[in-house]
């Protein structure tokens, strides 16, 4: 780790959770997921104290990447709080902090909701995410059940 890297992850990583603005603050909380074999320590978790959402927030020192494997670590952290919670996880963030950006990631949609303007609006501008998060949690999750790699990921470049 960057000395960057251990200073942000310090920044998150200290203090007792907080809750503001109906949101509770969880950092450093270690997971698990026995039946995929993965286990890790995420940043943040946030959880909405009005119904329970569980919402994973990944901080990472650069900017944005071309490839998925900031979301595709993102996913997994997902995939461990359901399986440790038994309740659906259906979106996460990533925070930059080259950009000082913080990135949705949605894995999955919930049931549609009012089809209100601000709703279309959102749904379109977030569709072609939630497309390539829903493929990658299905592949991650088929990738992790197997226990391995398909043919030709491995050192491809692309």
């Amino acid at each position: 780790m960057t000395a960057q890297g251990k200073a942000l992850h310090e920044r998150v990583d200290s203090g007792e959770p907080e809750t503001r603005k109906g949101v509770r603050f969880e950092r450093t909380v270690h997971v698990s997921a026995e039946k995929l074999g993965i286990s890790g320590v995420l940043d943040l978790v946030e959880v909405d104290t009005k119904i329970g959402r569980l919402k994973p927030v990944e901080y990472k020192r650069g900017k944005p990447k071309p490839d998925p494997m900031d979301e595709i670590q993102l996913c997994a952290q997902g995939l461990c709080l359901e399986e440790m919670t038994g309740q659906a996880v259906s979106e996460g963030a990533l925070w930059y902090m080259q950009t000082r950006h913080r990135v949705p990631v949605v894995f999955f949609r919930r049931p549609a909701r009012p089809n209100t303007r601000h709703h279309r609006r959102r749904a379109r501008t977030s569709k072609q995410r939630t497309n390539a998060a829903a493929r990658l949690r299905q592949t991650l999750q088929s990738l992790l059940a197997g226990g391995g790699l398909p043919a030709g990921v491995v050192g491809e470049t692309g």
